[in-house]
């Protein structure tokens, strides 16, 4: 499955954090967002990121991360939502072609590459395959089939691809635990976090 192109949504505000930029904290010694990349690279498929176009040290975590693998994108209304992002990495899939777009947002410090795996592993080519929490929670990554490209280029606002969702089928692929929905939006969500993981090395 050569051919899935991983999409890491990168041009969020980060409004919630109080001034903090959150994925520039600092996760097993890197910020999050070179973590996340880093473990995207990983797993052998051609990663593209989105950035903002008012936040370069999100650029320069990456710096070191550079081959042919990773492209990046800036987004110049990041600032109307996540569909922004969306829709800019529907338009790079359209033109290379692959097979399926697999969206994996940057603050979820827990999910792993076997958990991404398994997502990709699911994917039978036709159905929205969508990870959630053991409990059975909705949560990332969400892999969409090249199908639906033309119809993320027309999302709007900040509820990502919710639209396609609720009218499309979508199997859901259950991950241990809550490290598909364990989302860090907050300072008090970094606090409880690094509480309660204090093993960051996995």
């Amino acid at each position: 499955m050569a051919d899935v192109l991983i999409l890491i949504p990168a041009a969020g505000a980060s409004s919630r954090m109080r001034g903090r930029d959150k994925l520039l904290e600092e996760v097993r010694g890197a910020p999050l967002l070179r973590d996340r990349v880093g473990m995207a690279l990983g797993l052998g498929h051609p990663v593209l990121v989105t950035l903002p176009p008012d936040r370069p040290r999100r650029a320069e975590a990456l710096r070191d991360l550079a081959q042919p693998q990773l492209s990046t994108v800036i987004v110049e209304d990041a600032a109307t939502g996540l569909s922004a992002s969306l829709r800019a990495g529907a338009d790079w899939a359209l033109r290379h072609d692959p097979s399926a777009l697999l969206v994996l947002l940057p603050d979820l410090p827990d999910l792993t590459a076997e958990d991404i795996n398994t997502v990709l592993q699911a994917y039978d080519e036709s159905k929205i395959i969508r990870a959630t929490a053991q409990d059975g929670t909705p949560g990332h990554p969400v892999l969409f089939p090249a199908a639906f490209l033309p119809a993320m280029r027309h999302l709007t606002g900040d509820q990502g691809a919710q639209d396609i969702l609720h009218a499309n089928p979508v199997q859901t692929v259950r991950l241990p635990g809550t490290r598909a929905t364990t989302d860090l939006d907050t300072p008090e969500a970094w606090t409880a976090w690094r509480h309660t993981s204090p093993d960051q090395d996995r």
